[in-house]
């Protein structure tokens, strides 16, 4: 495969067969190193890579499932740089991604509207049951007057919360300075829910979650 030209915030690839594929600059990074590396490795039989998981796509996985919660639309390619630093760290952990490859302005048509929410339900699931929800509360890049910021991130926060109270799933907050409702958000899960860690950088957070993902896994 052979790089075509970047043009910010995507990357064209150009396959073998001469097809052209769009990804955003962080995922393209990090699939691109997730490949060298699984090339320098090939020969090592015991080695066990960790799925990356990106709608529409549905995998079986045995293990556990790190999912990549927080803002998409308005926000940067945050997902790209945790997958990146999870699998330089833990390579074996699955990581479940929401952020599609391509990005549009507009929003989703009804069928993949439904595809895309029937895929979160599902990969939350599986991070509850086996894994950890990783929230990262990224600030706002771009701003959109159709769209109240990080309005699915902030339902899924409380209904991860509420379910981690109950059932005690894996849960992680990392909150950037700058995202919006931050000094409440904060606050108010010191108080209530005491056992969820809160973190301030991406890094921490991808930390935290890896050594709940392990211990889940023991």
């Amino acid at each position: 495969m052979k790089e075509g030209n970047l043009s910010k915030p995507f990357v064209a690839v150009e396959s073998d067969k001469g097809f052209f594929f769009y990804f955003s600059t962080g995922l393209a990074f990090s699939l691109i190193t997730d490949k060298i590396q699984s090339l320098k490795t090939k020969e090592d039989s015991t080695l066990k890579k960790g799925e990356i998981i990106i709608p529409p796509r549905y995998v079986e996985v045995d293990g556990s499932v790190i999912f990549l919660a927080g803002p998409i639309r308005g926000a940067i390619d945050w997902q790209g740089k945790a997958i990146h630093y999870i699998r330089n760290k833990n390579p074996e952990l699955h990581i479940a991604s929401p952020r599609r490859p391509i990005l549009t302005q507009d929003e989703f048509q009804e069928a993949t509207f439904d595809e895309q929410v029937d895929w979160e339900h599902y990969y939350l699931q599986q991070a509850a049951e086996n894994g950890v929800t990783l929230f990262w509360l990224a600030k706002e890049a771009e701003h959109r007057c159709d769209r109240a910021y990080a309005q699915t991130t902030r339902f899924e926060l409380g209904e991860a919360t509420g379910v981690h109270r109950f059932a005690s799933i894996k849960v992680v907050v990392g909150i950037e300075d700058g995202f919006t409702g931050r000094k409440y958000i904060r606050k108010t899960l010191v108080k209530k829910y005491p056992n969820i860690p809160i973190c301030d950088t991406l890094e921490q957070t991808c930390d935290l979650a890896i050594q709940l993902a392990k211990e889940r896994k023991n």
